[in-house]
């Protein structure tokens, strides 16, 4: 049974260990923002949301919606899962062909504890991973923020990237998700067992951090090496390379280009220094890369480093509040593991 390691943090080696503190005391502690990248176009059978929540999840919403307006939860439609214990704001759709919202609809939401922020139509349904960032206001306090070499983390977060690791809530409490990942692929994975593919995410989740993690101990991760798959910063863009040279290394210290891992699936795999990587994944955990590749899933990229987007610190007392934005499918959990020792 494979068990949660805990994986290596890119500032080990710069810093002192870091200290504990605490992030999330209250839902108003962690806040996220939904951001798209385009409008509703203010006509068309969808009616869009824009709502704020505590103390749910997405699909809580999706299922408070579906039972006010008389819909399946097939007909809601919403881009990312936000966080429970936290305060978010994000979009969704509702069918509603010819017919307009119940009247009640948003101060039926409201006593529920579900604001309407602001709502337009749309002809069409909105799709998972559409937003282009989540914008963050996280509250810190404890022993973290008070030490010296606090703010000198955040700055070399700031300006060398952070690691694109999956945070904790891919993989459930205590990592039970992962084990339920293991237990399914190794006896073959099947549609009916995992509706939502949840358990294929998280075992490619799981890889991906350990080829992270090596990389971030053998000092590669924000690096090109020879064979690398490259992915340009802001898209999904990717392209690959025999070799490195300077001009890519000057483009990855800028933050331009970001070595990327493999999601694993069926697909090809790098090649020459970076295949080596990708090999020991192979080597040492051959019931999952086999098993995802007998599913069928295809293989993607997913850069090792994150930019964080229009950082702030501020200070207020006893606490340290960071502002920033991340590209979608990035996890803050993996910014604060760099700047303090959390529950998780």
């Amino acid at each position: 049974m494979i068990n949660m390691p805990e994986w290596q943090r890119c500032l080990d080696a710069q810093f002192d260990p870091p200290k504990p503190g605490q992030y999330r005391a209250q839902p108003e502690d962690f806040w996220v923002d939904e951001q798209l990248d385009f409008t509703p176009e203010a006509h068309g059978e969808h009616l869009w949301l824009r709502v704020e929540k505590r103390n749910q999840t997405t699909l809580d919403v999706v299922k408070t919606l579906s039972r006010l307006c008389s819909v399946t939860p097939r007909d809601i439609g919403y881009s990312g899962m936000k966080d429970r214990i936290a305060v978010t704001r994000q979009w969704l759709s509702v069918h509603l062909p010819g017919r307009d919202a119940p009247p009640e609809l948003e101060q039926s939401l409201n006593a529920l504890g579900i604001t309407v922020v602001e709502q337009a139509r749309h002809p069409r349904k909105l799709k998972r991973g559409v937003h282009r960032t989540n914008r963050f206001v996280l509250r810190l306090s404890g022993e973290a923020i008070d030490s010296e070499d606090f703010v000198s983390r955040w700055e070399t977060l700031c300006q060398h990237g952070v690691p694109n690791y999956f945070g904790p809530q891919r993989f459930g409490p205590e990592g039970r998700n992962l084990q339920r990942a293991e237990a399914l692929l190794n006896r073959g994975w099947r549609k009916r067992d995992d509706r939502q593919g949840m358990m294929l995410s998280t075992a490619r989740s799981f890889l991906f951090n350990e080829l992270l993690s090596a990389r971030i101990a053998d000092g590669t991760w924000s690096q090109p090496l020879a064979g690398d798959t490259l992915m340009l910063d802001g898209t999904q863009s990717v392209f690959r390379i025999d070799a490195s040279d300077p001009t890519l290394q000057a483009r990855a210290a800028e933050l331009d280009v970001h070595p990327t891992g493999v999601l694993w699936g069926v697909g090809e795999a790098d090649q020459r220094d970076a295949a080596d990587y990708e090999a020991r994944l192979l080597e040492h955990y051959p019931g999952l890369c086999n098993g995802l590749e007998r599913s069928g899933v295809k293989q993607a990229r997913r850069a090792l480093r994150m930019r964080l987007l229009e950082p702030q610190l501020a200070w207020e007392p006893g606490a340290a509040r960071l502002s920033f934005s991340l590209p979608r499918g990035s996890f803050a959990t993996a910014v604060l593991g760099e700047l303090m020792l959390t529950n998780g």
